[in-house]
């Protein structure tokens, strides 16, 4: 079965801000039919833009004949993942999404790894898949293994699965198209962007160094809207990937995820959404 189109709503984060109804509207206009949300833990649950509920996004998504399919969280200390599940279980989600972690130390990962894995089990009571989602630390290397390879490794396999961003894959000097075959049935989401022709370097560990302290300001405080471009527009192998996803890792959604753009929010989902269309059904 060919995979799906979704969006993650953080393509379009600062319409949501401004306004979050029309935006969702705008999204489905575009022919999205399935998004991802970001969320934030609050002590009541989840939230989303400005302290909206779980039901009153549910709301607005049915309204605008959109679903949800997945969501992306932060997990905090202390926070009440009973109210967490109860929340996807009203917005119809049955995945959910570490956006992001760092790590100091091969010992870090591995204490991340325990504690992700007690999240994952009781999201599986609840019907709920948890996956790890990527950018390029996580291909730092600790001794003889990455991050990556680490959490691969040490999280349950039963229990944790992996949505691979193939364009952080690439700024870390990675080939996705390896670890979708290495990753098989625990990557069946992936996110999509594409990287601009003659960006240099490509990986970014060449720019920072292999034994950079990495955090979120060295993260993300070195990017501009002209290291990413939509779906189609860049030199990235996504034929490739595409094929590669259909054929070792059965994947039911290809997420549009555009961190940045030097077009509006809603030119550039429009264009992913475009491409990304044409290059499924060439596949």
């Amino acid at each position: 079965m060919d995979p799906a189109i979704a969006l993650q709503l953080f393509s379009v984060k600062e319409g949501l801000q401004k306004d979050l109804s029309g935006t969702l509207e705008q999204v489905a206009a575009i022919g999205y039919r399935n998004v991802e949300p970001f969320t934030h833990i609050s002590a009541d649950g989840l939230t989303f833009g400005k302290a909206v509920s779980a039901a009153d996004m549910r709301k607005l998504l049915d309204r605008f004949g959109l679903r949800a399919v997945s969501c992306h969280f932060v997990p905090m200390p202390g926070m009440n993942l009973d109210k967490v599940l109860a929340d996807l279980n009203t917005l119809g989600v049955d995945s959910l999404a570490c956006a992001i972690a760092f790590f100091e130390d091969r010992t870090g990962v591995l204490d991340f790894c325990t504690r992700f894995s007690v999240i994952a089990e009781a999201c599986k009571k609840h019907g709920v898949q948890l996956y790890y989602h990527n950018h390029y630390h996580e291909f730092q290397v600790f001794g003889d293994k990455s991050v990556y390879e680490l959490m691969i490794e040490y999280m349950d396999a039963n229990l944790v699965k992996f949505e691979l961003d193939t364009y952080w894959a690439v700024r870390a000097g990675q080939d996705p198209i390896y670890w979708l075959k290495k990753l098989g049935s625990r990557c069946d989401l992936l996110h999509q962007k594409d990287l601009p022709a003659g960006l240099s370097p490509v990986n970014l560990f060449e720019k920072i160094g292999y034994d950079a302290r990495l955090a979120m300001d060295t993260m993300w405080g070195g990017q501009d809207p002209g290291q990413f471009t939509e779906i189609g527009e860049g030199v990235l192998n996504i034929p490739g990937i595409l094929a590669a996803s259909r054929k070792y890792n059965h994947a039911r959604y290809i997420i549009v995820e555009q961190d940045q753009t030097t077009r509006t929010e809603l030119e550039s989902i429009a264009l992913s959404f475009a491409n990304l269309t044409r290059l499924l059904a060439a596949a």
